[in-house]
């Protein structure tokens, strides 16, 4: 995916331990528009790519990211909170767009901790077409909750609920009881840690819900390359690599000279997506439908394996 620099014009604390980054264009123009939902891959350091959603849309052209300081961080969260800072350059990718808003009378969002940073965007997009919508934010305090005083001041204040883990019983977050008062034909668009993603979609699951109204944006994935190893077989090329236990099929991949598009390597992105022509993977990405894993059309090869003993890839016609 092609990419460019832009320039931070500021950088503010949104949270504790949240910082936000205002991006502009570096020649002063606008920078691209996106649609709500959308991620833009940042260079935070030499070789240390990340994906960051887009915050909701601001005035003239600049985009806005935010970003938790992660104690475990794989280097991204450490060196945008500690290197970048106002007039520092990085370099991105053009939006994406993996989680986008589906057309429905009514629109549940939901986010946990900066899981709002998508969730966001997609209640202004709500608001400034005049559809109905309901956000619900969680945090485990008032003083972690990014954009608490911005959300509350604003436009979508009036539809936006606030609840922390610290807070009375009464305060909590009630998974079912939101659920159950959704109006029919409702969508739901959640963003947060996994767990809480799981406890909320497997509540929605027992009541009910089709999984074509379940929605889902990840931002930490734990990554296991392990099992069987496999050969990766090259369509047109007849190439075979193998594959081994505790190898990723885009690390052979790599390693045997292939130029693989990834940025992730996390199976979230889906940067790295390849065709299949013949065997069956074993999905352990988390940004495929559930209809792409069942038809077993495309695979990621950064962290998915294979079911059989073999799979069969078209590097030239990769899936983008």
């Amino acid at each position: 995916m092609s990419s460019f620099e832009v320039r931070v014009r500021e950088v503010t604390a949104a949270a504790q331990g949240i910082a936000s980054f205002i991006l502009e264009a570096t020649d002063g123009s606008a920078l691209p528009p996106y649609t709500a939902g959308a991620h833009i891959d940042v260079e935070a350091a030499p070789g240390v790519t990340r994906q960051y959603s887009l915050c909701g849309e601001l005035s003239g052209g600049v985009w806005r990211i935010a970003v938790l300081k992660d104690p475990n961080s794989r280097g991204g969260s450490m060196a945008m909170h500690d290197r970048i800072t106002a007039g520092s350059t990085l370099r991105v990718s053009q939006p994406r767009n993996l989680f986008q808003l589906q057309a429905a009378p009514h629109s549940l969002l939901i986010a946990g901790g900066i899981g709002i940073t998508p969730i966001l965007a997609m209640a202004s997009e709500l608001r400034r077409a005049g559809k109905p919508f309901e956000l619900h934010y969680c945090a485990r305090s008032p003083e972690r909750m990014a954009f608490r005083d911005e959300m509350r001041a604003g436009e979508i204040a009036p539809c936006s609920r606030f609840y922390f883990d610290d807070a009375p019983d009464s305060g909590r977050f009630d998974v079912a009881g939101v659920l159950q008062a959704a109006p029919p034909g409702t969508h739901l668009y959640i963003c947060g840690p996994s767990g809480f993603i799981d406890v909320v979609l497997e509540t929605a699951r027992k009541a009910g819900w089709a999984e074509d109204r379940l929605h889902r944006e990840h931002f930490a994935a734990v990554i296991d390359t392990s099992g069987q190893g496999f050969t990766l077989k090259i369509a047109g090329r007849g190439q075979s690599i193998f594959v081994p236990d505790g190898t990723s099929a885009l690390q052979a991949l790599l390693a045997a000279g292939y130029d693989i598009p990834h940025s992730c390597e996390a199976g979230i992105c889906g940067s790295c997506t390849l065709r299949v022509v013949d065997g069956i993977p074993d999905h352990r990405d988390i940004c495929l439908s559930d209809a792409d894993k069942t038809a077993n059309a495309v695979f990621t090869p950064c962290c998915s394996r294979a079911m059989t003993s073999t799979l069969t890839i078209d590097i030239e016609a990769s899936a983008h």
